[in-house]
């Protein structure tokens, strides 16, 4: 009786789990045509950032690995989209794939080399790759140096022309969907079952058979590639990309956003989205903050020392912390 209630609630929070996030995609979807311009726009700009740090969640919260070079790869997938446009603008279904390939393909490089390395080792080769990317499209021209590159026709397929606000709201979150629910079956398979091992003991899962390097290899790729997804989408919303989008500080900040949401949990990636970019909207409002407002990288960081002091777990261990559902 016992095993048996024990596997029903395994399976009611499994549900649930699953529940939460189908619902909230729901009521986003629902409401987008109700939100003003400047509303949607930052919902798309959330969006875009969560399918970012869910890229990073994988090989940090996922895998054990810790990497300040995920720019780099946001940015290849955001320079990609706008070199391969043209004056004439490109197709979606060919501009996408491109982005996310060239992405994987610069992922596939560095990873080949950086995971060799570990620890602060990895930290620090992975930062040095990023530097490179950041360094050959600020000193060259084929980026348009410091000041970047401007995109002048958005891509489009069909009737799916990104140009329309609601077509770009629902291609983003229609991306985030994509992403969460790849990221949730990679978790639940032996993929995922491999990499948690690696996380908890590499050497263990080397001494079992397990082809250590090969899987950490296939999650620094996929990462790439889905950080790429995030650039492309980026590019198609801004309309210009620059160098900035793969200065050190981007990666830094993307990995803010996982651990103040709470490692090892995909919802903890959305929430750090979310709060980090609330955060950093709100400290830089002369509105809300007066004269503050100048000085907004203080009281974020303030505020983010202040979150992970007090919440060692992330956010998403305040809502486990509240739901006794959870907790059991």
């Amino acid at each position: 009786m016992t095993e048996a209630t024990t596997s029903m609630r395994t399976t009611s929070m499994r549900l649930g789990a699953f529940a939460v996030p189908v619902v909230c995609a729901i009521a986003i979807g629902v409401l987008g045509p109700l939100m003003g311009n400047y509303v949607s726009d930052f919902v798309v700009k959330v969006m875009i950032l969560s399918i970012f740090a869910l890229s990073l969640e994988l090989l940090v919260g996922m895998t054990g690995l810790v990497s300040l070079g995920h720019a780099a790869f946001y940015g290849i997938g955001a320079y990609v989209t706008v070199l391969a446009s043209g004056n004439e603008g490109g197709n979606l279904a060919l501009l996408l794939p491109a982005a996310m390939g060239a992405a994987a393909l610069y992922a596939l490089f560095v990873g080949a080399l950086s995971l060799r390395t570990r620890g602060v080792y990895f930290i620090m080769v992975t930062l040095a790759f990023a530097q490179m990317a950041f360094f050959v499209f600020h000193d060259t021209k084929v980026g348009g140096g410091s000041d970047g590159i401007y995109m002048y026709v958005r891509p489009a397929i069909g009737k799916l022309d990104m140009e329309n606000r609601m077509v770009l709201f629902y291609v983003v979150l229609a991306s985030l969907v994509f992403t969460y629910g790849l990221l949730a079956l990679v978790r639940r398979s032996r993929f995922g079952a491999a990499l948690a091992g690696i996380r908890v003991n590499e050497q263990r899962m080397r001494a079992a058979g397990f082809p250590v390097y090969g899987y950490k290899l296939a999650a620094f790729v996929l990462a790439g590639a889905l950080a790429g997804l995030a650039g492309f989408l980026l590019a198609s919303r801004d309309g210009v990309v620059n160098p900035e989008l793969m200065a050190w500080h981007n990666s830094g900040e993307v990995l803010l956003m996982v651990i103040l949401g709470g490692l090892g949990h995909l919802r903890g990636a959305v929430i750090g989205a979310i709060a980090f970019t609330l955060l950093k909207e709100i400290f830089s409002t002369h509105a809300v903050m007066g004269p503050l407002a100048d000085h907004w990288q203080l009281t974020l960081g303030i505020a983010i020392i202040v979150f992970v002091a007090l919440l060692p777990k992330g956010l998403i261990g305040l809502v486990k912390r509240l739901s006794p559902k959870e907790a059991a």
